[in-house]
């Protein structure tokens, strides 16, 4: 019976992962995509990277506190988000940017990019930035406490 219930935590937690991601990936194609791609004429590497960096403050806020309820030292917790993407940043950028070059549609590259970002992303929280502290953070009058 625990297996069942740790089984449909994991499933409830990939779902609200998923619902978080979308809506980082809304401000990602709101903001990269459209606003500053299309409209404003930016080149694609600085249009994604400005809505990239948006997108992952929204996605680590909601994730550390609703999906993932983690208690852990969030200055730590945004140094390893920081590390996966001072690895993915650079890779997806200039990956990109020469997918562009070479005549692949910068919207399907961009959607590419985030797939690619959000199954990464989860992987790596779920596992190495949250793992160990899933669950340690309780609602105490708006404030989070480690039980």
């Amino acid at each position: 019976m625990e297996e069942k219930k740790r089984s449909k935590q994991e499933l409830w937690r990939a779902v609200k992962f998923t619902l978080f991601s979308i809506s980082a990936g809304v401000i990602q194609l709101v903001v990269g995509d459209i606003i500053l791609m299309n409209l404003m004429q930016l080149d694609y590497w600085v249009s994604y990277l400005i809505a990239l960096v948006l997108s992952v403050v929204w996605n680590f806020t909601l994730n550390r506190k609703i999906t993932f309820k983690s208690a852990n030292n969030v200055p730590i917790a945004m140094l390893k988000v920081a590390a996966f993407y001072l690895v993915f940043t650079p890779l997806s950028t200039i990956g990109g940017d020469y997918l562009t070059s070479i005549g692949w549609n910068p919207n399907l590259v961009f959607v590419l990019s985030m797939l690619l970002n959000f199954v990464l992303e989860y992987l790596y929280q779920r596992f190495f930035v949250f793992g160990k502290s899933i669950d340690t953070a309780v609602k105490t009058g708006g404030a989070d406490k480690v039980e």
